[in-house]
């Protein structure tokens, strides 16, 4: 694994064995506010990998294909090769976070519906907020390309909040990334895990994800660490 095609903020991206595959590695790093703020957190890559591992094999054994193929160690796997959609998904059950504060809403208020936004993943722009038209104005997808991640988002976000339940987590939100395939076929890319979604202890409201890091509240890794010991102890 020498040659880096790719490396971001808490991932890098090798080639892999047979063209059809990449090699993805998680690191520990942790940043927010755009990579402004940034630290090293021993341990979190493996976190990382291991809770995105379990909701993606999870999420593959009830009908969402995606581009996990296998892990090989504890921060590396074997993913399937695709074009990543340059559109992030959002799905929010919760306010909280930019959604509160575009919109004067108080952290914690539960939302009438789910809500499903998107943004243009681009760090040199701040990811700005996109519509659907100017996603399609931009080339960036079809309509029936969007049409297919919204109600993807939507099955994904009702089976991962029956997951969480499970283990006495309330997801609050959370951000997808999808690619094409050779085949032009649209799997699920990228990760699910404490650094692209909100969880908040279902009892107590204790937050277990990023923000922990985001807003200086310490101890982020054992959020980390509970998110993985509670999907675990899910029967």
């Amino acid at each position: 694994m020498n040659e880096i095609l790719y490396e971001g903020k808490s991932k890098i991206i090798y080639p892999g064995p047979d063209g059809k595959s990449f090699i993805m590695r998680y690191k520990d790093t942790a940043t927010a506010f755009n990579g402004e703020k940034k630290e090293d957190l021993d341990g979190k890559g493996r976190l990382n990998s291991a809770i995105s591992n379990f909701i993606y094999r999870y999420l593959a054994d009830n009908g969402i294909k995606t581009h996990l193929i296998r892990e090989l160690d504890e921060t590396t796997v074997m993913v399937k090769k695709a074009e990543i959609i340059m559109v992030e998904v959002i799905v929010r059950n919760v306010a909280a976070g930019s959604f509160s504060k575009r919109f004067g809403v108080e952290e914690g208020t539960e939302l009438k519906n789910t809500v499903v936004e998107y943004s243009l993943k681009s760090d040199s722009l701040g990811d700005p907020m996109i519509n659907i038209s100017q996603i399609t104005a931009l080339g960036l997808a079809e309509k029936n390309e969007m049409d297919f991640l919204y109600s993807q988002a939507l099955k994904i976000n009702s089976l991962l909040c029956g997951l969480f339940l499970k283990a006495g987590i309330r997801l609050i939100d959370f951000k997808l990334e999808f690619g094409r395939c050779e085949d032009d076929d649209i799997i699920l890319c990228d990760e699910i895990s404490p650094d692209s979604c909100r969880f908040w202890d279902a009892a107590t409201g204790e937050k277990m994800d990023k923000d922990r890091f985001r807003r200086d509240m310490g101890k982020v890794l054992d959020g980390y660490s509970t998110v993985l010991e509670r999907l675990r102890n899910v029967s």
